[in-house]
């Protein structure tokens, strides 16, 4: 019963679980369930490592360096990996399947660069700038943001190249998929920042939303690259959306 949780705590994380417990693809292809709940458990690790790093570090900036990094870790660079390909492939000017081609080359160019650079500087300003009570709720929803963000392209876009795990993936995902998902984000959101909590989820699934439709109209739907793109942008749009919803003096 438990075979697609673990099955999806292996492949969103570096935690290593043996393989007995997450089945077969057959698991993982039912795993979309449980990526939410992995999202969450991402977010409250990085909540807690945060408090660590804040008590013993002066002000915020090393630790709101030092927890860029630690999302990034934590899912063995997978998602930022699919920030560069999309990024070298959407800003190239070419043509579908020339796109699809330079997602499959594992070169980094020069657009995958200055985009990694513009995302991870921005994340880590929009860090660094939360007010001290607004830090844990806001870190707590970021990896959940973007764990949710990868369930809706697979659910309301086709998959642009055939093979691969996310075929596994998309041919089991359902609307009922996103709904969940998506509701567990809002009630987090709410419960840990009220109305201002729902402000920011709305402002997620939007982006969520509109980047898969933009996807759509490059290359036809989505790929493991892209589904990648949508996790990070989906935290990026969380911590932004923080900085500027939540009062600059705090929750109090």
């Amino acid at each position: 019963m438990l075979q697609p949780f673990f099955s999806a705590l292996s492949f969103l994380t570096i935690v290593r679980v043996p393989h007995s417990w997450c089945g077969d693809e057959t698991a993982l292809s039912r795993s979309l369930d449980w990526y939410a709940v992995v999202g969450l458990l991402i977010g409250a690790v990085m909540a807690l490592l945060d408090h660590l790093l804040c008590a013993t570090m002066p002000g915020t900036l090393l630790p709101s360096a030092l927890l860029v990094v630690a999302l990034i870790a934590i899912s063995g660079g997978l998602h930022i990996d699919g920030v560069a390909d999309s990024a070298d492939a959407f800003m190239s000017s070419r043509d579908r399947d020339t796109m699809l081609t330079i997602m499959k080359d594992s070169r980094v160019g020069a657009m995958g660069a200055l985009t990694l650079t513009g995302l991870l500087l921005i994340k880590f300003a929009a860090l660094a700038s939360l007010p001290g009570d607004a830090r844990w709720p806001v870190i707590l929803l970021t990896p959940l943001a973007g764990r949710v963000a990868l369930v809706l392209p697979l659910v309301s876009l086709p998959y642009a190249r055939p093979g691969g795990l996310a075929t596994l993936s998309h041919q089991q995902a359902e609307p009922r998929h996103a709904w969940l998902a998506a509701s567990l984000l809002l009630v987090t959101a709410l419960m840990v920042l009220q109305g201002r909590g729902l402000i920011i989820a709305a402002l997620v699934l939007l982006a969520t939303l509109l980047f898969g439709r933009y996807c759509r109209g490059k290359i036809g739907g989505f790929t493991g690259d892209t589904l990648g793109a949508t996790c990070e942008l989906a935290e990026l749009v969380t911590l932004i959306a923080a900085v500027l919803v939540l009062p600059h003096g705090g929750l109090s």
